[in-house]
């Protein structure tokens, strides 16, 4: 097997070091060049042809996020970021995902030595699942729907379930969406502190509100939750109207917050008014709870192939029956808006 072939950008030579060991301890991951700035990058991608790039944020000259810009732009490819743990850092992370970046690693603190050798296997994993990912090239982001005031939803929820690649996928359906648009959760896969800076980041692209889901938060229209994290998972639970649960527990099909548990709450809660989405990312949380959804009476949607970063979640889903319609992402977003407005459809299977 020919091995991943990776570039490591970074302006501290210690961490160029230390990712370069990380990374070679994985048979699978060979890499050929460090750099210690994007214009030294840039001629070292010409030179090299790196299979994927791991990209400091915060780097002299040119910012990373500059960078990536000009590389989804001028020559696609795979990138992992590297960012801190800091409220800046994640607000750059969210950034560097909507531009493009297929994931990234939060650089530790302190001990990093010890630090990044225990991380090894994960940074290992980030880098092969970016190599095998779809990249495109980088478009103009779709405007932003105007406000329908004559918009109304017909008493449906909407949960939509997301990992890699998801930040970008979400935005271009997210930004679809009337500002009375029907209840809409959300599970993405990734950690408490860059949550809080993408629900910010949604809310400020989307005509609904988004927030942070709380306990007890009431699902009305107009009004999207994103999945907080941490030690808890988001389920719907009954009640007129609906409300948002945080429910502490393990994780449920490697994932915390999990997608399956958000799909399988909103099944059990709201039957056939729900409508399931699920986008692209690796694995196969949110497969299960999806065909619980349309079991109980739901419309489903899953994103096709084509236009998957990682087609795993979805993949799962279309294959053991859990989606009836599935649709390239730029017409998942209005396809939700048709299914909320419209009376509640016969489940039929069909694929665009």
């Amino acid at each position: 097997m020919t091995p991943i072939r990776v570039l490591v950008v970074d302006d501290s030579p210690t961490i160029r070091q230390l990712l370069t060991i990380a990374l070679e301890t994985d048979p699978e991951i060979e890499v050929v060049g460090s750099a210690p700035e994007p214009a030294v990058a840039r001629q070292m991608i010409k030179d090299l042809n790196p299979d994927v790039i791991t990209l400091d944020i915060e780097m002299p000259h040119m910012n990373g996020l500059e960078f990536l810009e000009k590389i989804m732009r001028l020559r696609p490819m795979p990138v992992v970021m590297v960012s801190t743990l800091t409220q800046r850092g994640a607000d750059a992370t969210v950034a560097a995902l909507e531009l493009g970046a297929i994931d990234y690693f939060a650089k530790p603190t302190h001990n990093l030595t010890e630090s990044l050798s225990a991380s090894a296997a994960e940074i290992a994993e980030k880098v092969k699942t970016a190599a095998r990912a779809r990249v495109r090239p980088r478009e103009t982001p779709a405007a932003a729907r105007a406000p329908d005031v004559d918009y109304r939803p017909a008493n449906k929820l909407v949960a939509i379930g997301s990992s890699t690649g998801g930040v970008e996928a979400l935005i271009e359906v997210l930004s679809r969406f009337p500002r009375n648009c029907a209840p809409t959760v959300i599970t993405q896969h990734m950690p408490e502190h860059f949550l809080t800076s993408f629900a910010q980041r949604l809310d400020r692209l989307c005509a609904p509100e988004v927030h942070q889901a709380y306990e007890g938060a009431a699902l009305e229209p107009g009004h999207i939750y994103l999945a907080p994290g941490g030690e808890a998972h988001l389920e719907v639970r009954s009640g007129r109207p609906l409300q948002c649960h945080l429910r502490v527990a393990d994780k449920v099909s490697g994932h915390r917050p999990s997608v399956d548990v958000l799909f399988a709450s909103a099944a059990a809660a709201a039957g056939k008014s729900g409508v399931g989405v699920i986008l692209t990312g690796m694995g196969r949380d949110g497969a299960s709870g999806l065909k619980a959804m349309r079991d109980a009476g739901a419309m489903t949607v899953g994103q096709d192939e084509a236009s998957s970063v990682v087609y795993g979640m979805p993949r799962v889903a279309f294959e053991i029956g859990a989606v009836a319609e599935q649709l390239p992402l730029g017409r998942i977003g209005d396809e939700i808006v048709r299914l909320c407005r419209a009376p509640i459809p016969v489940s039929a299977s069909r694929s665009a």
